[in-house]
C-alpha cells in the first residue's frame, strides 16, 4: 500500500483516513503577522507612509480609527486641516471621539482642553492663565499626533519616529494621463499578510476567479500561463504570460514593499486584442488594522489604460478588488467565493506552519523573506530602504497588461513565452531613467516594434 506522510510527520496509509494523524495545532508567523507597537513587523511598517482613511470619511465630527493596533482619532478643523491624534486626552484620559472640531484643532469634551493637529496644547481653560501648573503642562506635555497628507481622496499618515520620517512616496500611477481615479475601501476580517499574499500569487486568478464556478474577470484567465518573478529592491513583479490564440498576454502583478500593490486591468484586457502597456486596475495599499483585521485603501483606475468607465461605482470597485461584491449571503459566498472568502477562510491569522509552499508560491516566499530581513535589520538598528526614484521624478511602476499579436512559431511555446516576457520587462526597465512624459510613449513604440518585427 502506498504511504504518505501526514503534516504531523507520521506516516499513514494513503487508502485510510488520517484525520487523527494530521490533527495538530500549528502556529502563525509571529514576526510578520504581529504589527503592534514594538513588534518586529510593526516597527518596520511604521517607517513608511500608509493610507488610513478615505477623505470622504472625515466629516465635521471626530472619527475613531484603528491602525497598526493603535486606537486613534482622525478629525478635520473647521478651516479644513486634518489631524490624526491619540484617542485619549492627556489631562484625564477622556476620549477625543467626543471632542469638538474647531478652527485651531480639537477640543476635549470633558474640561475643554484644545489641541492643535500636531498635538500642541493650545488652551487649558479653567486653569490659571499665568505661570504655574497649567503653563508648565502646556510647555511639557503634548497629545500624541502623527503627520498626515491628504491626496486625491485618501488620507495618508506616517506613524513612525518623527526623526525618521521619509518623503511621501509619489508613484507614476498617481497621475497616469487620461485615467480617472475613484477612491475605495475594503475591510477584511483577517491578518494583513493573507490579503497581501494574493498579489504575489498570480496563479490564484486561474482557479479562484475562473475555474471555481463562474468566470469573474475574463475567459482567458482560465489558462495557466508561464509564471516568473522579478525582484528589484523593494519591488516584486509577478508575471503570468498566456497564449490566447495568435496573441500573447503578459500580465504583471506588482508589490512595492511594504504594502503597495498594482496589477493589470480587471475587465479591459482579455487576451484577444492588442493592448500596449495598459496600466493597473487599482493603485492599492493593504494596511493592518490590528493582528486580526486589515483594510485595503485604494483608487480604482478607469480609462483606456485602466478599466471601463461602466465600473466606476461602488459595486464596480468591489468587483475589481475581489471578483465579487462584498455584501453577500453565506450561500452566495460559498457558491461564488472571491478573495475575501479565500483569505478570511484561513482564519483571522493563518497558521503559517501548516502551509506547504510550492514552486508557484515563489513570489510569496520571496517577498515574505525580504520583509523579514528588513524588519530584523531594523531591530538591529539598520533603517529600511525606501522605494527608489530618480530625483524629481515619480517612482516607476509596472503593474500592467500587454497583449501582442505574435502567432506561435514552434512547438516549444513555453520557452518562447518566458523569453518574450524577460525581453519585454528588460526593455521597460531600461527605459526607467527616461522622463515620465516620454517613457510611456517609448515603451509603447518598442512593444509595437517587437510585434511588427516578430520576436525570435
Amino acid at each position: 500500500m502506498t504511504e504518505i506522510t501526514a503534516m504531523s510527520g507520521q506516516t499513514v496509509g494513503s487508502r485510510g483516513y488520517s484525520g487523527y494523524e494530521c490533527a495538530r495545532v500549528f502556529d502563525y508567523d509571529h514576526e510578520l503577522a504581529e504589527t503592534g507597537i514594538g513588534t518586529v513587523a510593526g516597527e518596520f511598517l511604521r517607517r513608511y507612509w500608509h493610507p488610513v482613511a478615505l477623505t470622504s470619511e472625515v466629516g465635521d465630527l471626530p472619527k475613531e480609527i484603528r491602525v497598526l493596533g493603535e486606537n486613534l482619532i482622525l478629525f478635520r478643523t473647521t478651516v479644513g486641516e486634518i489631524g490624526l491624534v491619540h484617542r485619549h486626552c492627556p489631562h484625564r484620559r477622556a476620549s477625543l471621539a467626543y471632542g469638538r472640531c474647531e478652527k485651531n484643532g480639537i477640543r476635549c469634551c470633558y474640561h475643554g482642553w484644545l489641541f492643535a493637529p500636531d498635538g500642541e496644547i493650545l488652551e487649558t481653560p479653567g486653569e490659571a492663565s499665568g505661570p504655574g501648573p497649567a503653563a508648565d503642562v502646556r510647555a511639557r506635555v503634548r497629545l500624541g499626533a502623527y503627520p498626515v497628507k491628504e491626496y486625491s481622496g485618501l488620507v495618508f499618515a506616517y506613524l513612525g519616529p518623527s526623526d525618521k520620517m521619509p518623503n511621501f512616496p509619489f508613484y507614476d500611477s498617481f497621475q497616469t494621463p487620461d485615467i480617472i481615479k475613484r477612491p475605495y475601501r475594503a475591510d477584511y476580517n483577517c491578518n494583513w499578510l493573507q490579503v497581501l499574499d494574493a498579489i504575489m500569487d498570480p496563479i490564484h486568478t486561474t482557479f479562484l476567479h475562473s475555474l471555481n464556478g463562474e468566470v469573474q474577470f475574463s475567459e482567458a484567465m482560465k489558462e495557466i500561463g508561464e509564471l516568473q518573478i522579478f525582484e528589484r529592491g523593494l519591488q516584486f513583479l509577478g508575471t503570468n504570460t498566456r497564449r490566447v490564440g495568435d496573441f500573447v498576454w503578459i500580465r504583471v502583478n506588482e508589490l512595492v514593499l511594504p504594502n503597495f500593490t498594482q496589477a493589470g486591468s480587471a475587465f479591459t484586457a482579455d487576451g484577444t486584442r492588442v493592448h500596449y502597456f495598459g496600466r493597473s486596475s487599482f493603485t492599492r495599499w493593504v494596511v493592518p488594522v490590528d493582528d486580526h483585521h486589515s483594510m485595503v485603501l485604494a483608487w480604482a483606475n478607469f480609462g483606456d489604460r485602466g478599466d471601463p468607465d461602466k465600473y466606476n461605482n461602488q459595486e464596480g470597485c468591489e468587483l475589481i478588488e475581489q471578483g465579487e461584491v462584498m455584501d453577500r449571503t453565506y450561500e452566495e459566498r460559498q457558491r461564488r467565493p472571491g478573495d475575501a472568502e479565500a483569505v478570511e477562510g484561513m482564519g483571522s491569522i493563518s497558521d503559517h506552519q501548516g502551509e506547504n509552499l510550492m514552486p508557484t508560491d515563489r513570489g510569496v516566499s520571496l517577498y515574505r523573506r525580504k520583509i523579514r530581513q528588513l524588519a530584523r535589520n531594523l531591530a538591529r538598528g539598520e533603517e529600511p530602504i525606501q522605494p527608489w526614484q530618480f530625483p524629481g521624478q515619480p517612482i516607476r511602476t509596472y503593474g500592467q497588461d500587454t497583449i501582442l499579436f505574435l502567432p506561435m512559431k514552434d512547438e516549444d511555446d513555453r520557452k518562447y513565452l518566458k523569453n518574450l516576457t524577460q525581453a519585454v520587462m528588460k526593455m521597460q526597465f531600461d527605459a526607467e531613467d527616461m522622463p515620465l512624459d516620454t517613457r510611456d510613449s517609448h515603451i509603447i513604440s518598442e512593444l509595437e516594434r517587437i510585434e511588427q518585427d516578430g520576436f525570435e
